[in-house]
């Protein structure tokens, strides 16, 4: 049955998702899932698929949207049925070793943004500045110059007043320019409209270990052209990342030692929030579960509903192959590399809920070990739903001589293809976890209450439900706490608060850098894609320990990591604290004044669903 809108969720849909004639909002959420399930759906008729089934599998989708239980990214809720029709969030475009081809590459990203979606850029073959250009005589810029441009044309594309362009700047370690590079957003003024990562070799790593330097390299050449000591370069990204949030890690060769479409080339970079490794021209479609909802009580305590999580599972693997088709893609090319390998990326959301709700706190072992269910279950689950697709409706293209292909071929299953080269990531999930209600991605609870700015001007605190429920059951609630929590946004260490509660209800800065980065592991093992996930750290942490973050994660099997320090990054309203007042200069959300939280290189309103990356 339908779920309940909270007033943030109709107030996100109002201004961002729900159709409008000039100006006015003349749709209802409701009609907006309709919208959504009939057009996703009614490309099955195409696929060979009786009206009847069509009209099934329609009524399938809207239901589970409606319930909350499943939301695709959000360009799918936007613009499904409407005249844009660009379903994807993300897309890779690439950067040629020219300046016609950084020029068209500009080009790409113009067209891919003006349809609300974001894009992510390798300039690692982009000739370092200073090198020779043999047509002219002259120097070359180097990537971090020509980046520029990119910026500024980004800054110039506003995506219809819903989405504003969001980018993913990469470079790989090993080339020449990569101090400039690292240091680039040192300087507030400078790539707004980017978040930024190294692209980190094994070999990079190795000498990080060993105390030893590593080679430089000129792509235009192939040669090694110079040094550098590798722990040196590592404290600089953690100290660039410490001071403003950028750059984050991707741990490329990694990426591609474990890419299932490896035989069509190899990854160089991912969208802006970094969960999806693309290949050149790849576009991402995205969607997520809400796991929260799916806690049911047992006898024997708490547990998943699993065969209805299964069903939702396969319903969701159906949807998100049937937007490949009912997209409208910005760039043939695009169309041509996304159908090339139908990835698809299904993820979960309110995972913090769940944690709650199966009264586990978020830094426990036991989160772990119920990480590792959750995530297997999703794999299992949803290539059993892509090889049921693909007996129908024939593999992805790029099949023969992809990872899985020759897995089967290796256990004998050469007979059992996939439809879909992935089936699961995990995204930020930002603005529909504000319509669903819900904790966003795998993240913690980022604070249990913070200060919200109302239309007549008073500010109010804000609390999170579950612990509003749980206070005022446990008879400690009063309006004192909770002014107080959102102070500090959390509560370990009140002592008005009981223990139990302060261990079930950790909050994103409460948490250690091992427990942060260890619940990405423990996703990432069984993701197909990658894992976006923020390892938030207070205020006074360390480049120290923004360096320890970025070790670990390698150590521990994750793909990429993104570290942001409380207050570095400029700008920040913290949505907690006692530096409220440190903060006020400060803008918050521009349309509503809300404080605004930082995950994924983002920063977002979890009251209107405002946001920017970059």
């Amino acid at each position: 049955m339908p779920a309940t809108l909270t007033e943030n969720a109709l107030a996100v849909l109002r201004a961002r998702y729900l159709a409008r004639e000039n100006g006015v909002v003349v749709e209802t959420p409701e009609q907006m899932f309709r919208r959504v399930a009939t057009h996703v759906a009614s490309v099955e008729l195409a696929l060979g698929y009786a009206a009847d089934e069509v009209a099934a599998a329609s009524v399938t989708f809207e239901r589970m949207m409606a319930a909350l239980d499943f939301l695709p990214n959000s360009p799918t809720l936007m613009n499904a049925g409407r005249p844009l029709g660009q379903l994807a969030a993300c897309f890779v475009v690439p950067v040629e070793d020219s300046t016609s081809g950084v020029f068209e590459a500009v080009r790409w990203a113009a067209e891919i943004q003006k349809t609300g979606g974001g894009t992510g850029f390798s300039f690692s073959r982009l000739r370092p500045a200073g090198d020779l250009v043999a047509s002219t005589g002259g120097s070359a810029s180097g990537p971090v110059a020509l980046m520029a441009v990119f910026d500024v044309a980004t800054e110039a594309i506003k995506q219809g007043g819903t989405r504003r362009g969001a980018n993913m700047g990469m470079l790989r370690v090993d080339h020449p320019d990569i101090l400039e590079f690292i240091a680039q957003k040192l300087d507030p003024t400078r790539m707004r409209n980017f978040n930024l990562s190294v692209a980190v070799t094994d070999a990079f790593m190795a000498a990080v270990a060993a105390g030893a330097s590593y080679d430089l390299v000129n792509p235009r050449t192939g040669t090694a052209v110079g040094q550098l000591e590798a722990r040196r370069v590592l404290d600089a990204i953690a100290n660039a990342a410490w001071a403003i949030g950028d750059p984050g890690m991707v741990f490329i060769d990694r990426v591609n030692a474990l890419h299932p479409a490896a035989n069509l080339g190899e990854v160089e970079a991912t969208n802006p929030c970094g969960e999806v490794p693309l290949l050149p021209f790849e576009a991402c479609n995205l969607g997520s579960i809400d796991v929260g909802r799916f806690v049911v009580a047992r006898e024997a305590g708490p547990d998943f509903d699993w065969p209805r999580l299964a069903t939702t599972i396969h319903d969701a693997v159906r949807f998100l192959d049937d937007v490949i088709d009912a997209n409208r893609y910005p760039l043939p090319a695009i169309e041509r590399a996304t159908k090339a390998t139908r990835k698809i990326g299904l993820g979960v959301m309110g995972w913090a809920d769940a944690l709650v709700a199966f009264d586990i706190g978020y830094d426990e072992p036991a989160a772990l070990v119920l990480a590792d269910r959750l995530a297997t279950f999703l794999e299992d689950e949803s290539l059993a739903a892509s090889r049921a697709l693909a007996e129908r409706r024939g593999p992805f293209p790029a099949w023969a001589g992809s990872r899985w292909d020759l897995q089967n071929i290796a256990h004998g299953t050469a007979d059992r293809p996939l439809r879909n080269a992935t089936t699961t990531t995990i995204a930020p999930t930002g603005t529909i976890s504000i319509i669903a209600g819900c904790a966003s991605g795998i993240e913690p609870i980022y604070a249990l209450a913070y200060r919200r700015n109302v239309l007549d001007g008073a500010v109010l605190a804000e609390v999170n439900p579950v612990f509003r429920r749980v206070a005022h059951a446990g008879g400690f609630a009063s309006d004192e706490l909770f002014a107080g929590v959102a102070e500090t946004g959390g509560v370990r260490g009140r002592g008005d608060v009981p223990a139990d509660v302060q261990r079930r209800f950790p909050t994103a800065h409460e948490i250690s850098v091992a427990a942060h980065v260890g619940m990405q592991a423990a996703f990432q093992r069984r993701v197909h894609a990658a894992v976006s996930k923020t390892i938030n750290l207070r205020r006074e942490a360390t480049p120290l320990d923004v360096k320890a973050a970025y070790e670990l994660a390698y150590q521990l099997g994750c793909k990429g990591i993104t570290v942001y320090r409380d207050g570095s990054r400029e700008g920040q309203v913290l949505v907690t604290g006692a530096r409220t007042l440190a903060a006020v200069a400060a803008p918050g959300c521009p349309e509503c004044g809300t404080a605004l939280i930082v995950q994924s290189g983002c920063r977002l309103c979890r009251h209107c669903g405002w946001s920017i990356c970059g």
